[in-house]
């Protein structure tokens, strides 16, 4: 965090202090959270009203692990506190004069249906061999997600990575005003969450947002493979770069190659030249991510040889996206299922495909969430795809998936896992995808032997994902 006298915090955010530092002389200079646990010394505790509880009443614990003071809508004991009328809108204007502090700051913004956290992970680690970089934990990407990676600047922070997601027409907008980016990335348009947003062309008016919030001197850098992102760039003040395979793209990959781990290696083309990209994330979509990671790094003045280095270099950061564990017995897991749709379906499933084995592809689906109509018939497209890949073993998870059309149904995770248990061999690679909240993820943990019981740092604040 940038230190802010706590008198700078009320300004910010339009509120009124109360506790024992009636001036605001103290300085916020720890953490900026909203979860008590992850309190530290000199950090603000923000104090949201959930579904499921309600942050004011974790305030003596917050204290007690070193928060000097606390965003609260209430006067509250233990703390000094800045009151305000709605914690989310004041949380978004405190975030958004940290981010002004810091002119010399470099803001990248991604938007997608689908790879926005691979791409921000990806980026963040190139970035991170040219300054220092802050990007978001795990998939905060919304309205609490972005002020809190915010936050986490300090007065040497060089580039700001900032996913970027939405469930309506209106939310990146708002967004783009808390971070303001520079460069703006839209990965692809897709299905997630149709069933909220009514059809693609409103899913591709919601993330179009991003780029036309960029000024005239910044740089949006499109999918040219995907027709509704590349025609975004029509009318923008900002200039525009496309990435991609097509002849079209500036910033292009040609000679694409898989390894036997699914793994693509490319000839990355550019204004600046040529350079070999060979990639440690696995699965061919991750070429299309890393062009545009390229485009935003050259922008910012990396030299090519080092973002291709960079990006050969890269490993996997956050969980559950293709994350690959080989058993000793031989059976090597694929767990991708934090997110699913039916873009990323295939995606994950020509992943599998394009993997080296001595034994069977295996496929465990579970539904993809918020397809609203369209849920039936795309869930059965899955199956019929995975079909014509040639997965061997295909099976779908839940009453949500039953539409998949699998050779095998199960009713629920513990099903899966006592079939899996007893018919994965040495040589078999088993694929699990779906939507977070379809309980996958889980099931993929512990047919990995990884059956964690206790989150990873940030966890807790990462339930609120956005597409």
């Amino acid at each position: 965090m940038i230190p802010l006298p706590l008198a700078r915090v009320a300004e910010l955010t339009g509120g009124v202090l109360h506790g024992p530092d009636p001036a605001g002389e103290l300085v916020i200079d720890g953490p900026v959270v909203t979860d008590s646990r992850e309190c530290g010394p000199g950090g603000l505790y923000v104090a949201r009203v959930g579904e499921h509880a309600d942050g004011h009443a974790f305030v003596p614990d917050a204290a007690a692990r070193g928060a000097v003071a606390a965003l609260t809508s209430r006067v509250v004991d233990g703390l000094p506190c800045v009151v305000v009328d709605d914690v989310q809108l004041a949380f978004g204007h405190l975030a958004r004069g940290v981010v002004d502090t810091a002119p010399g700051l470099q803001v990248i913004g991604i938007t997608g249906s689908s790879g926005k956290t691979s791409t921000k992970d990806l980026l963040a680690s190139v970035l991170a061999t040219a300054g220092e970089t802050v990007a978001p934990v795990n998939s905060l990407n919304g309205e609490i997600g972005v002020p809190l990676t915010v936050c986490r600047i300090t007065p040497s922070t060089r580039h700001l990575v900032v996913e970027m997601g939405a469930r309506g027409i209106g939310h990146l907008r708002y967004l783009t005003q808390i971070a303001p980016p520079q460069i703006g990335i839209v990965l692809n348009v897709g299905s997630a969450h149709v069933g909220e947003f009514g059809s693609r062309e409103n899913i591709a008016r919601a993330k179009a947002e991003l780029p036309q919030a960029l000024p005239a001197e910044g740089l949006a850098i499109l999918n040219a493979d995907d027709p509704l992102v590349a025609a975004m760039a029509q009318g923008l003040a900002a200039r525009v770069c496309l990435v991609g395979t097509s002849h079209e793209a500036e910033v292009r990959a040609e000679d694409i190659v898989l390894d036997e781990a699914g793994r693509a290696a490319y000839t990355l083309v550019a204004p600046q030249g040529r350079a070999k990209v060979g990639l440690r994330l696995v699965g061919p979509h991750h070429v299309a991510n890393s062009l545009a990671v390229a485009a935003a790094a050259l922008e910012l003045g990396l030299p090519l040889d080092a973002v291709a280095a960079s990006l050969s270099a890269a490993l996997p950061v956050s969980r559950w996206r293709m994350e690959v564990t080989r058993r000793a017995d031989g059976v090597t897991v694929v767990n991708d299922a934090y997110n699913a749709n039916p873009e990323s379906m295939r995606a994950a499933l020509d992943a599998l495909a394009g993997m080296t084995t001595a034994g069977r592809r295996w496929a465990v689906v579970g539904e993809m969430l918020e397809l609203g109509e369209s849920s039936p018939a795309e869930h059965a497209a899955i199956g019929r795809y995975a079909a014509q890949l040639g997965i061997d073993r295909l099976v779908a998870v839940g009453d949500g998936a039953r539409s998949v059309g699998a050779a095998e149904w199960v009713r629920d995770t513990d099903t899966a896992f006592d079939l899996l248990r007893v018919e994965l061999a040495p040589g078999d690679i088993v694929l699990f995808k779906s939507s977070r909240d379809s309980g996958l993820r889980w099931l993929g943990d512990r047919v990995a032997g990884r059956d964690e019981t206790v989150s990873a740092p940030g966890a807790a604040a990462a339930a609120e994902v956005a597409p």
